[in-house]
């Protein structure tokens, strides 16, 4: 069967029509003429016939067989116009539009967190990532969306795995980088008695883990693995959140920043360990938000350590189950909120009735950030400009910062 790519779909399958509908092909561009065998929605045995002048060789060796990465085999420019395009889209389906700016794009080898799997093997251990759409292990020796630095903490994770790792169960490991080396933690790994724990500990030691956290139990603390937010350091808890690279952080912050302008009295929803909150406090007082005790007591911590800071209060809360009122927006002067995929629709119904001057709202979801868009304009606000941020490279994963208004 012969077909023609007429689109993406939201995960980055090449998406034509068959005689029964929508046929999904991976990896393929717009425009392509494909042959294959037609499987119930899918073509299988796919073979290029006519390819897209967006089409390049994959940087990667392990883009094949790999899948981390989804679309290494288009040109950057054809997927920050694909990106930026979601999110218009998302947009034009609640009768919304405002001005872009440039995206902006994460450079390769940037990832400074990756979360691995793991298994024993008959010759010791087998580490990397997940094959597309199957439970089979690829080996990613020469990645090249992660930081040199986690590359060089493989073998490391190796000598885990073999530790802990079993034959029968895959065990999830994620490192992240920070200041003070790697930050590892591992679940799903075999229960780790005192004997085990001692080697896990020596073993840290001798690989230069800053810290090693197993089934939920730190094991090893060399020394606590510190991330820079503006003039804070802050110490985040096992598992914390933290933006995906360094760079795509930057971007973030610099949008954020240019939202709120002068604002001298900022509320932080979802604030995390301080990723806004912190750099803000530079300028204005901040009070941050956050369900989560550790990351806030983390936020605070750092926040007592840095030189310069206006106040910082802060306040644990789910925002999910109990927004903010609009009464407890009295003399804000700008509001950040950065909630997870899902959303805060509560608490959005609740920040628009309470009228602050300037919002400045992050995503990593352009579907519910324009639903929350939608109720933010409805109540009078003007989504003022919108800056899309791939800190995601190669994957169909899309985060934005947008300005409203009143």
């Amino acid at each position: 069967m012969i077909v023609t790519i007429d689109r993406l779909g939201h995960l980055g399958d090449g998406i034509a029509m068959g005689p029964d509908g929508p046929v999904f092909i991976p990896q393929m561009l717009p425009g392509e003429v494909v042959e294959g065998d037609l499987q119930g929605d899918h073509l299988l045995n796919a073979r290029i016939v006519t390819p897209s002048p967006n089409r390049i060789r994959p940087p990667c060796a392990h883009a094949r067989t790999c899948g981390g990465c989804m679309m290494q085999h288009a040109a950057d420019d054809f997927v920050a116009d694909w990106k930026t395009g979601i999110v218009k889209g998302a947009l034009e389906g609640q009768g919304l539009s405002t001005l872009f700016r440039p995206i902006l794009t994460s450079p390769p080898g940037s990832r400074r967190r990756a979360a691995l799997s793991a298994r024993r093997t008959k010759g010791g251990g087998l580490l990397g990532f997940h094959a597309r759409a199957s439970d089979t292990l690829v080996a990613v020796p020469n990645c090249q969306l992660l930081r040199p630095d986690l590359i060089a903490t493989f073998p490391a994770l190796d000598a885990l795995v073999r530790i802990g790792g079993s034959r029968s169960a895959e065990m999830a490991l994620t490192v992240t980088s920070s200041l003070s080396g790697p930050d590892v933690v591992v679940t799903c790994g075999k229960p780790a008695d005192s004997t085990a724990q001692m080697e896990l500990a020596r073993l840290a030691e001798a690989h230069g883990l800053a810290r090693l956290t197993w089934n939920g139990e730190i094991v090893a603390l060399r020394s606590m693995p510190m991330q820079r937010f503006g003039r804070a350091l802050v110490g985040p808890p096992p598992g914390a959140f933290l933006q995906a690279t360094a760079e795509g952080e930057t971007a973030l912050l610099q949008s954020v920043a240019l939202a709120v302008g002068s604002a001298r009295k900022i509320t932080d929803l979802f604030a995390g360990v301080g990723t806004f909150t912190l750099p803000l406090a530079e300028r204005a007082e901040v009070h941050a938000v956050e369900s989560l005790a550790p990351m806030l007591a983390a936020l605070e911590k750092g926040a007592r350590g840095a030189e310069g800071l206006r106040r910082v209060t802060t306040e644990t809360r789910d925002l999910y189950r109990r927004p903010l009122e609009p009464d407890q927006f009295k003399g804000v002067e700008a509001v950040v909120i950065d909630p997870p995929r899902a959303g805060a629709e509560a608490q959005t119904h609740t920040l628009a009735a309470a009228k602050v001057p300037v919002i400045a709202s992050v995503s990593c979801n352009p579907v519910t950030f324009a639903r929350d868009a939608r109720i933010l304009v409805n109540a009078g606000y003007v989504l003022d400009w919108l800056q899309v941020v791939d800190q995601f490279r190669w994957s169909p994963h899309v985060e934005l910062v947008a300005r409203f208004s009143r």
